[in-house]
Parts: structure tokens; C-alpha cells; sequence
């Protein structure tokens, strides 16, 4: 088993709900990017001098060959057996030996918890962060799948990808259906029919890193 995502590009329309979503969802500050709303150029300049662009949403890759992990000096940052990258803030030492390891540049680093809204104070939702998901200054943070709710889910008999409760929240928060999460290894899953229908692929293979991350550039 190994969990991943595929994006369809042709589908997303750059609204911002997956980034939302996973905010709120994982609690995260101001300064926590655990995803990129980014744009890339796919055309030569036309007549007008305007080139084609698309956009494209970028996060931890949870890659099989983690360059992370090997640079990890106190083994906080390390790879589960269904493939998913997570850091355990207890060991992490904020050294960011991980971050600068990182080809896809997709940690941050937590020095402080600020307020979304500077000098309100925190609001409800932000002072349940402490009980629900509590952040440690100091430290390095990134996407993590949503692990919990993969846990959770897989304890109560649900199919991650295909079950809400037992899927990502980005996911579940894209309006258009732009991304799929599911079992890689699993011939028969949504995210391995549409690599093997569409030719998805990740971003920069030849670095070496075997993402989970796959996206359908072109339908």
C-alpha cells in the first residue's frame, strides 16, 4: 500500500479550496505553507505576446526515495510503510537540514504562532488548535496527508479516496474534482486508472525522488 494524489490541471480553476480547506482542517498559522497555488508558462508566446498558463497547486510529494528523511539528523522527519512522509515534533530539533535537502522546496518553518488576524487576538477556531492539533515553535512542518483521518477512517472499515471521512481534506474541499487520492500500488484505484489512462506524471522525475504526487498536464 501506498497512498497518493493525482491532480487533473484541466480541472482546476485556481479558486483556493484545497489550500482552505487544509487550513482549516489542520489548524494551521499564518505562517504554515502546506500548499502553493503556482503558475506555470506550457506555451511559447503567442502573436500578442501572451503565453499560455497554467496553474498548478504544489505540496509535500511524499516520495519513496525522500531526500528529507536522509538528511533528517535526529530522525524526526521519516517515511511510513504506506509511503506517507510525517515529522514528529517532538524530535525535530529545527535544524532545516530537511527543508534545504528538499528539491520541491515544500517545508516551513514554524518560529513562532501568530494571529491570523494581528492584534484581535485568536479566535475560537485558532484557540482549539492547542487541544486539536497543537503546533510547536521551533520546528519544521509540512503536509502529512491528512494521517489521521486515513487512520481513523482505515480503523472503521472506510476506503480513503473514496470515503469523505477517511480522505484528505483538500480533497474533499476542491469544488471541481481536480484531485484523486487513493492506493498506488492498487491497480484497480482511481489514482492508478487515471496515471495509467492520462500519462500523469510527477513533477521533475529526474531527480529521483519517485513522488506520490502525479498530475495530468494535457487531457
Amino acid at each position: 500500500m501506498r497512498w497518493g494524489m493525482v491532480y487533473n490541471l484541466e480541472r482546476c480553476i485556481h479558486c483556493g479550496g484545497c489550500v482552505s480547506s487544509c487550513i482549516l482542517a489542520n489548524f494551521l498559522t499564518p505562517d504554515m505553507k502546506w500548499r502553493r497555488m503556482l503558475n506555470r508558462e506550457i506555451k511559447p508566446p503567442t502573436k500578442g505576446g501572451k503565453a499560455a498558463r497554467q496553474w498548478l497547486v504544489a505540496q509535500c510529494n511524499h516520495c519513496e526515495d525522500a531526500a528529507c528523511v536522509e538528511a533528517c539528523p535526529t530522525g524526526a522527519t521519516y517515511r511510513r510503510e504506506d509511503g506517507i512522509v510525517l515529522i514528529d515534533s517532538d524530535i525535530c530539533i529545527g535544524c532545516r537540514a530537511c527543508m534545504m535537502a528538499c528539491p520541491y522546496q515544500q517545508r516551513s518553518y514554524l518560529e513562532e504562532i501568530t494571529e491570523w488576524f494581528p492584534g484581535q487576538g485568536f479566535t475560537e477556531w485558532e484557540q482549539m488548535r492547542e487541544k486539536l492539533s497543537p503546533k510547536v515553535p521551533g520546528t519544521v512542518n509540512k503536509c502529512n496527508f491528512c494521517y489521521q483521518r486515513i487512520d481513523e477512517g482505515l480503523k472503521k472499515g472506510l476506503t480513503p479516496g473514496v470515503d469523505r471521512e477517511a480522505t484528505p481534506a483538500c480533497v474533499n474541499g476542491c469544488p471541481t474534482k481536480t484531485m484523486a487520492f487513493g492506493d498506488l500500488d492498487d491497480p484497480d484505484s482511481e489514482v492508478s486508472r487515471l496515471i495509467a489512462g492520462h500519462k500523469a506524471e510527477p513533477l521533475h522525475p529526474e531527480w529521483g525522488t519517485n513522488p506520490s504526487i502525479f498530475y495530468i498536464f494535457e487531457s
